[in-house]
């Protein structure tokens, strides 16, 4: 759940997401030529269009965990995990290749969701490696295994420790005590099970929504940090 929490902080999306998701008051889907056009202003270095494209699809997670995990006693920690897939979706789609970015992003995003399963080791007990996703025009189905890809991603694992042991740091230096305790326990930074925001509240004896504001700002303390760092 640490990579969890480093995408986030780099995201930018999460405290839009808090604001948007209780209500799901989720902004409209976009056209295929507003897609288009903000997929070559992200590509041309724009930081604002990267973000529209993350918080236009939002809906696209909600849909997803609905269909997927509708009997999920955590589905706002799923959704907040399929938003990491979605936004590992924006950053490396390519819409010259031709195909719909929905379809892309749905088997990222589930992918995300997938290894959390296996993370917890709760998987092979939850959902069959061969259970049907989808199926191609060619009648061939679309597994759970076939999107659990393995690539060599050594420089990317390497970049990734060494901000994780930054972002450890920096729980340390910058969060107050109530702050530092909430992402420990959302988290499972100490190697225990990461826990939902209701678990967290009861825990606690607070409410929450008010987890949620504490988690939302130690967030924002965390990134204004790695900015610095950076």
């Amino acid at each position: 759940m640490l990579l969890t929490l480093l995408a986030l902080l780099f995201s930018g999306t999460f405290t839009a997401f808090l604001q948007i998701a209780p209500s799901h008051n989720f902004p409209p889907p976009l056209s295929p030529g507003e897609e288009k056009k903000l997929f070559t202003e992200m590509k041309n270095g724009s930081s604002d269009a990267r973000q529209t494209l993350i918080s236009r699809n939002l809906r696209l997670v909600q849909h997803i965990v609905r269909k997927y995990y509708p009997m999920a006693q955590n589905s706002d920690d799923l959704v907040s995990i399929g938003t990491i897939g979605l936004i590992k979706a924006v950053d490396t789609f390519d819409p010259d290749k031709g195909a719909h970015f929905a379809t892309y992003a749905s088997r990222c995003l589930q992918n995300e969701i997938l290894m959390h399963f296996r993370a917890q080791k709760k998987f092979a007990n939850d959902i069959s490696m061969q259970e049907t996703i989808e199926t191609d025009r060619e009648g061939n189905p679309l597994t759970y295994m076939d999107i659990l890809a393995e690539e060599d991603t050594i420089a990317e694992d390497l970049d990734i420790r060494v901000r994780s042991e930054k972002v450890k740091g920096l729980i340390n230096t910058v969060l107050d005590k109530r702050e530092r305790q909430i992402l420990v326990l959302r988290y499972g930074l100490t190697g225990a099970a990461p826990l939902p925001q209701r678990a967290c509240a009861e825990m606690l004896g607070i409410s929450r929504s008010y987890v949620s504001r504490i988690e939302a700002g130690a967030i924002q303390k965390l990134r204004a940090g790695m900015r610095l760092w950076s």
